[in-house]
């Protein structure tokens, strides 16, 4: 076998064991997550078995990167950043991180002029910030619209919902971490001060 096909072979095992344990998740979450089997799952982590397609793919999706990234593939020489949207319930969303685990980061359209749906609630921290249209969000017994501009961040253990909140629709960016990570913000207090 090609010394450098070796070489990448074997990164392949350290980097899915990285890529868990960013997400702070057990071999038996990623098992349930992927369907692949727990013992797979370790001797692929341990380089006791070597990766196939069959087994990166699911991997890959469940901790949200690319397969290049799993294996350590060599830069192409280009630098662009080829950004696909992922669409469900009509709402449009690009991810702008490629990183698993950690804040995760979104750039999100929502058609306008649909019905919101239920609020609801799930693990994690969420700050919003809207670029364009207006977003109606529900968050607990809050009903409220936020304009170009404006923020919000919020624990996604209050049941929330968000919406447009007019015939248009609306732009924003999402940063979202799962194990409660919040947005930290650094300002002066004093703009005279250095």
């Amino acid at each position: 076998m090609d010394g450098d096909l070796e070489n990448v072979l074997n990164g392949v095992g350290p980097r899915l064991r990285a890529a868990r344990k960013s997400r702070g998740i057990t071999l038996d979450d990623l098992s349930a997550e992927t369907g692949i089997s727990v013992s797979t799952l370790s001797r692929l982590e341990n380089g006791r078995r070597r990766p196939t397609l069959e087994l990166l793919l699911p991997i890959a999706q469940a901790h949200r990167v690319a397969i290049d990234e799993l294996v350590g593939a060599p830069q192409t020489g280009d630098p662009r950043v080829h950004m696909r949207a992922v669409h469900r319930s009509g709402i449009s969303y690009v991810a702008l991180t490629r990183r698993p685990g950690g804040l995760q980061a979104f750039k999100v359209i929502m058609p306008g002029g649909r019905p919101m749906g239920e609020p609801t609630t799930h693990e994690g921290y969420e700050w919003l910030y809207v670029l364009n249209g207006r977003l109606r969000l529900l968050l607990g017994d809050r009903d409220m619209v936020l304009v170009p501009g404006e923020a919000a961040e919020f624990d996604t253990h209050i049941p929330h919902a968000l919406g447009s909140a007019d015939p248009e629709p609306v732009e924003l960016l999402s940063i979202f971490g799962k194990q409660g990570e919040r947005a930290h913000l650094r300002a002066r207090a004093d703009p005279k001060k250095p």
